[in-house]
Order: C-alpha cells, then structure tokens, then sequence
C-alpha cells in the first residue's frame, strides 16, 4: 500500500475533488467531519446507552460523548502519526497532504464508529441475531434468501450496518474514500470460506453480502490489496480509530463505573496507577477536594500516556502495516498492554455484569425481539403469505416511514433488500423511541397516554 494513493480525497459517487474545498477553508476531510456532525444518524447517538442506563442525577456517558471523545483521541493519535508519516514521506506534503490532514481523517473516522449500533448497546446486535436465528417469524424468511444473506441477519454487525449508513443515499454524506476506509476496521462480509483468526481484522466483519462490490470499489480507489476472495487489508488509519475506541472505553468505562459506585476510587486509582509509572503523584492526586476531579485528572493523564504508548507503536510497524504483515490491536502490545488487560477484567466482572447494564440488556431483547416481531410478521403475511394478512398487520405496516420500500416483493422475489430496510428502521432508533413504540404496538400504552 501507498501512502499518496490511501489519503485519496476524491468523493465516494460524487465526481472529482481536490485535497482543498475551493468553496471555504475546509479540507475534504474537514467538511467529513462535518457533515457527520450535521447527519441525523450521528444526532441520534444521544439517547443510545453506551454501556449503562441514563440516570437521573449523575452523568455518564452516551454513544453521543463517547463518540465525540473517541473521536478526540483519534485527532491526536491521527495528528501525531501525521508527523511521521510527512516527516517519512516529503512527497504527500507535493500532494497537499498535511499532518492535520491524517488527525482529521481519524477523527471523522472514529466519530462514526458506532454509527451503526442498534438500540441498547451490544445486547441489540444480538437481539436482532437471535430474532432470525430462532423466532419463528425471523426463521420464515431462511428459505427466500440466499445463505451469505442469511448469515448476515443471523449475525448483525453494528460495524457493517455503519459501513451501510456512510454509504447510503438517504444519509447523504458522500465521504471521502479515505474516512470510510478508516472507519472499517473489519473489511471482509459475514460468510467467508476461511477466516484467518490470527488477524485483528478478521475478527468481525464489516459490509453486507449486497455491498461487496462497493467496498471492493472502494479498495481499488485507496489501492488496498485482497487477502482472500472479498477480504482486504485493513486501511492503516483503522489501527489509530480502533486504538482511540479501546483507549477511551477502557478508561471512560472505569470512571463511569466509579461514578455509579459500581466499584471504589481507590480501586480506580490503583488500576490507573500502572499506566502513569512515575508520573502518579498520590501526594499530588489527594490535593484534589472531589472524587470526580480525581477521576478527571486520572483519566486525562492515562489518555495521553495511552496515546503516546500508541503513536510509538504504529511508528514501529508502519512498514509492516503497509506491507500487511501486522495485522493486532495496537493496544494489546503498547507497555500499558497488561495494565489495559487488568481493567478489561474488572470492567467485566463489576461494571458490565452489574445489575443495572443486565437489567437494560434484558430489556433491550424484549423490545426489539417484539418490534421485529410484529413488523416482520405483518411484511411476510404482505407479501409471502397474503391469505394471512389482517387488519392488524395493515395497522402495523402504516408505522413504517413512508420511504419504507413497500412495493415490489412477492413470491420469487428475494426478500433481503426488504429485511435490510426494516433493520434499518429498528436499528437507527434511539433506546426511548424503540421502548415507546414497543409498548404502542403492544397495546401496554396508548399514544398520548
């Protein structure tokens, strides 16, 4: 991989560009950011739980701040590597491409990162997985898909359905090739004949079975090599999204977990303290009258040292990731590796199997199994079962957007495009809208009661 070819500028099905807007200050990949910033999609992330109810009283984050802050963290990973790379390659500096260039990719990159993600965190992904592995009204469709569809509803990915919104006609962000690429961080579809399980990239996956070919597009357009039949390279810039994201949830989580009392600040602090080294002053630390800003001046100064930890890293093995032999989360193998793994291991056991986050995941499958429930019903008596339907599946079907794609399904059509727009629909609501419609159509409330 090249570097001129991989910070490519010109728009996703929007014609040519330049590196510069000739119509404001903006760089391309400025106005990326800006454009996510102003998209509905990205709006919505404010009321999707990141890993704990909203309380009342104390503040904890949302997919919204976690985002904003990831997206932070990428800025100065992405800032920092730029450096590097300009001071390695003088030739991008020919192309127009600048240190603050590569920051704003990685930051437009990592504020969509969780663009993708359904109501109620991860226990949504699998709520949508499990409503057509085993619902009886997921299991109807199995036969009129092809088998890549099919492991693609049984296996939701939050990354792939990101990938689906950058690209959508609807959202109409047009990206530059460059930020999409960042942004995905598992560039293969669900069903591959072998799955490399030594490679970072291959963990999950990161586009639909209907939009191979516009990543493959994509990939051509930045010059990233396949590894196998519809599987790539990871673009190098994912490595600094992914790192900005395991950086700020391992950190963020621990504070917010604090915060809810799940676990003490001396056990905050000391899970801390290995990441600073000599930098963590205790003396110093005490002079701060309040929990919280012991917890601010903690987390700010674990960031930084993870973020120079991660920079070093990536200077290492830049030729390695261009080359495609380095393929690991640059987390798992930075000094503080060991102290990230220690509070991976007690952010499971105190925070994200504490009884509030189980109780949210609990209800989270209730409500979006009984809202695929009812709308996949209604769709498959419409279209597949038509001696079937009722008054109340017309109810039902009236709720859908009214861009909802209702024509042109039947027997011997191939649902999937179908199935694709009612995940949208579910997946981009916010937790509130999901629960409220939830009890709608199950007649537990009454519109305007």
């Amino acid at each position: 991989m090249q570097w001129e070819k991989l910070l490519a500028v010109d728009r996703l099905k929007a014609g040519k560009s330049t590196a510069f807007s000739v119509e404001s200050s903006r760089t391309e990949f400025e106005i990326d950011y800006d454009r996510i910033i102003f998209s509905a999609p990205f709006r919505n992330l404010q009321d999707k739980t990141q890993v704990f109810p909203l309380p009342e009283h104390d503040f904890v984050h949302t997919r919204l701040t976690h985002s904003l802050e990831v997206s932070s963290v990428g800025r100065s990973l992405g800032k920092a590597v730029g450096d590097f790379l300009i001071d390695k390659y003088p030739n991008l500096s020919q192309h127009g491409i600048s240190a603050s260039d590569i920051g704003a990719i990685v930051s437009a990159a990592a504020l969509t990162h969780d663009i993708g993600n359904p109501p109620f965190g991860h226990a949504g992904e699998d709520a949508i997985s499990d409503f057509f592995k085993f619902h009886p009204f997921g299991q109807v469709w199995k036969n009129l898909v092809g088998d890549a569809e099919w492991q693609d509803l049984c296996q939701f990915e939050g990354n792939a359905q990101g990938f689906r919104m950058l690209l959508s006609k609807a959202a109409g962000l047009k990206l530059s090739p460059a930020t999409v690429a960042a942004f995905t961080k598992y560039p293969r579809p669900s069903l591959v004949d072998q799955r490399d399980k030594s490679r970072r990239s291959q963990k999950k996956y990161g586009f639909f079975a209907n939009q191979k070919e516009e990543y493959a597009e994509l990939a051509t357009t930045l010059g990233i090599p396949s590894i196998a039949d519809d599987c790539y390279l990871r673009h190098p810039l994912a490595f600094l999204v992914e790192a900005a994201d395991d950086i700020c949830y391992s950190i963020i989580d621990l504070e917010d977990g604090c915060t809810l009392g799940l676990l003490q600040l001396e056990e905050a602090v000391s899970l801390l303290a290995p990441i600073l080294g000599d930098q963590f002053k205790p003396e110093k630390l005490n002079t701060y009258p309040s929990q919280s800003q012991k917890l601010g001046i903690l987390r700010a100064m674990s960031i930084r040292q993870l973020v120079l930890e991660c920079v070093e890293v990536f200077k290492e093995k830049e030729a390695e990731i261009l080359a495609g032999n380095f393929d690991r989360s640059l987390t798992d193998i930075i000094p503080s590796a060991a102290a990230l793994a220690t509070i991976s291991a007690v952010s499971v056991k105190k925070i994200y199997r504490s009884k509030p986050v189980l109780e949210k995941e609990a209800a989270g499958f209730q409500v979006l199994e009984g809202l695929l429930q009812v709308f996949a019903k209604a769709l498959y008596h419409r279209f597949y079962k038509q001696e079937h339907f009722s008054g109340q599946d017309k109810s039902i079907l009236r709720l859908l957007p009214e861009t909802f794609p209702m024509e042109g399904w039947g027997e011997n059509i191939n649902p999937y495009p179908l199935l694709r727009s009612l995940i949208d629909f579910v997946s981009g609501m916010t937790d509130k809208h999901a629960l409220s419609l939830y009890r709608r159509v199950k007649g537990i409330s009454l519109p305007g009661a």
